[in-house]
């Protein structure tokens, strides 16, 4: 048995330039870490992140209570546990910090080190990560769901929707996968050069260029799609996430426009762009506690993905909720809203218990840890989205995924998506 000796924390940085927490668990030989990511766009009920508000030296950013935590609290409650054993471990972790949303810890304090003992255990037992998870074999490649226009929170132009995604949907392979998206995003480079406009990028790697309708970033899409010698809704889907939670006001939203509409009249908006640009997944349609608005969309539309983000925060009792009111057929997975490997593990298993989709996510504040790509293929989730092809931390996790590809080599599998 392999004990823990001791556990580290360290304030480092994100993608955005924020503090946060990265944890380092020791064993007698062997030590691994793991940093903790942040989000921008975060939804009410996500579990809570420690920050030292009055601290201004850092701007109310800095991490140091957390980390302390980290180093005197968790590292005496851990001392002496197997690190094999995630499951009593996090269970530890969750009994310390005693609260329903992680606020005496922090879930940042609670998740690098739930991060760094899943992927020390998995060094002690000469494993790679991904095959530590809960597929044993027959492991499948997830596709990517990637990032190529950013707006609501993640850029400073006017569009109203967060993310302008796509999913290179015959590929065969991860790597064919990434060929394509490659494609795509250098046709559209192109062509947001060609009109005038900045190709600089968003906080997740897509670009931002200053437009502010949904409909002209879609037509920028497709014309990419098609100059990339691709069909829109055959080889190459695009997707979206909404980030309705920013654009819900009195019963009404302000997605399609600044105007704000009602539900009825929104779903009839979403039908439009469904059909002209063959819409294959929203993510975020509406806001997290509008559970009608939601089992109305599904209503309303057929063999479109409805992605829960904000709606259930990789959490588990409102997962219950959204499946017994029809919200959605897909979840969003992101471990730092919960706080935990093992319960974000929970999440995923009953999600797929009960047909959804699972999509393993990053945030918008990121790192160079690459946990998230081994966590889709060994979770056997179905698509994976972590940012586009720029920003190393987003390609990063690409570059885990083609490594993976190639150890399995000829039993590397696409998972499916229909």
């Amino acid at each position: 048995m392999s004990k823990i000796l001791k556990v580290k924390a360290r304030q480092v940085f994100d993608s955005r330039g924020n503090p946060t927490v990265e944890a380092e668990v020791y064993t007698k030989n062997n030590s691994a870490t793991a940093i903790c990511p942040s989000g921008a766009s975060t939804g009410t009920f996500e579990a809570y992140e420690k920050r030292d508000k009055k601290n201004k030296r850092y701007l109310g950013k800095s991490v140091f209570s957390a980390v302390n935590l980290v180093n005197t609290k968790i590292s005496k409650k851990l001392k002496g546990q197997n690190i094999h054993n995630q499951e009593r471990i996090d269970t530890l972790l969750i009994n310390l910090d005693g609260t329903r949303q992680k606020t005496n810890l922090g879930a940042n304090a609670m998740l690098a080190v739930s991060m760094a003992v899943k992927k020390l255990s998995a060094k002690v037992k000469k494993l790679p990560l991904y095959k530590t998870f809960t597929v044993k074999n027959n492991f499948k490649l997830p596709y990517p769901l990637m990032n190529i226009i950013n707006g609501g929170a993640h850029a400073n132009n006017g569009l109203r929707i967060q993310e302008f995604m796509i999913r290179p949907d015959r590929a065969k392979s991860f790597s064919e996968a990434m060929r394509v998206c490659f494609l795509v995003i250098k046709s559209l480079s192109k062509l947001i050069k060609d009109k005038g406009l900045s190709t600089s990028v968003g906080d997740e790697g897509g670009f931002a260029p200053m437009i502010s309708s949904n409909n002209q970033a879609l037509d920028l899409i497709v014309s990419a799609i098609k100059k990339a010698g691709f069909k829109n809704g055959k080889d190459v889907s695009i997707c979206l996430d909404v980030a309705a939670n920013e654009l819900f006001k009195k019963d009404k939203y302000s997605i399609h426009s600044k105007n704000y509409i009602s539900v009825e009249k929104s779903i009839k908006e979403y039908q439009k762009i469904i059909k002209k640009y063959k819409i294959k997944s929203i993510e975020d349609p509406f806001a997290e506690n509008d559970w009608m608005a939601w089992n109305k969309l599904m209503k309303s539309v057929k063999g479109v993905q409805i992605v829960g983000d904000d709606l259930y925060v990789t959490n588990l009792e409102r997962l219950k909720k959204g499946f017994l009111n029809i919200s959605s057929n897909s979840i969003l997975i992101k471990l730092n809203q919960i706080g935990t490997v093992s319960e974000t593990l929970d999440v995923i298993k009953f999600a797929q218990t009960i047909g959804y989709k699972t999509i393993i996510s990053h945030r918008s504040g990121e790192s160079e840890d690459t946990f998230i790509a081994d966590l889709a293929v060994g979770t056997n989730s179905n698509q994976i989205k972590t940012g586009s092809l720029a920003r190393s931390e987003r390609v990063a996790k690409y570059n885990q995924l083609i490594r993976i590809e190639e150890e399995l080599g000829k039993k590397a599998r696409m998972n499916k998506i229909n």
